[in-house]
């Protein structure tokens, strides 16, 4: 058996931005076995000539450890950030919108394979019918997406700033990306008009007096409409919403 890797633009090719940490001078020197471990990683790969992403440290020796430079960053950062790419209305996509009219598509042995663009309940009966991967917005991985920016954004302050969205040529720094971010999450739940998105074609129920103030925290939202999908009393994540109600609101 072969195995045969498919380059499609998903989550988890975004994957590496959430292994980011920045830690002070301060800490550092309370840490003797891990800088000296940094020392000797630094020195080993320098002396190998071994790839060693571009230090870069802010004026008060604050160190960022991260898998990604800062080159890859922005270039990341170029897709995540595109709403035509994985960044919708109420946060970042599960997988590329472009899929919808493009999918990826191979064939093995005679038989046809495709990846498509899936915004909402899952039309494929791959993994059980259960693949909701393919297109909604997912509130615990927008969260950490979120936190990694925070700390980017903490490390790089005014130095760095990408365009949000995608070509618009409004360009902001990655702290106020990340709150961009949150803004666009909350609008899940955020009344529009007199229709809240996360109700979807159920808004006039809850409409009615005894039911305006009921949120349900659904599991996942449509990557377009952004309507409550999946169970709708996923309290154990989506629930993280009221923390970046705090975030927000704090600034």
């Amino acid at each position: 058996s072969e195995l045969i890797p498919l380059k499609v633009r998903s989550l988890v090719g975004l994957t590496p931005l959430f292994a980011v940490s920045v830690i002070m001078p301060e800490e550092i020197e309370k840490l003797h076995d891990f800088k000296r471990r940094l020392n000797w990683f630094t020195n080993y790969r320098k002396t190998n000539n071994k790839y060693l992403p571009e230090e870069r440290q802010s004026n008060n020796d604050t160190m960022l450890l991260s898998l990604v430079h800062e080159k890859r960053l922005v270039k990341l950062l170029e897709r995540l950030l595109d709403e035509n790419e994985f960044l919708s209305a109420g946060g970042i996509r599960a997988m590329s919108k472009v899929y919808g009219e493009q999918p990826y598509a191979m064939a093995i042995l005679d038989m046809d394979y495709r990846v498509m663009y899936d915004p909402g309940d899952s039309t494929s009966d791959l993994f059980g019918g259960n693949s909701n991967w393919r297109g909604p917005v997912w509130m615990p991985i927008n969260y950490l997406f979120i936190k990694a920016l925070e700390k980017y954004g903490n490390f790089y302050g005014d130095s760095v700033k990408v365009a949000f969205p995608t070509g618009s040529g409004n360009y902001i720094t990655l702290t106020e990306v990340a709150k961009k971010l949150a803004e666009r999450l909350l609008s899940i739940f955020q009344a529009q008009n007199d229709n809240t998105p996360v109700f979807g074609e159920y808004n006039a129920f809850y409409q009615r007096p005894e039911n305006k103030d009921l949120i349900v925290f659904h599991e996942y939202f449509h990557g377009d409409t952004l309507k409550g999908l999946g169970a709708s009393h996923q309290t154990g994540w989506t629930a993280l919403i009221a923390d970046l109600i705090c975030a927000v609101t704090s600034h």
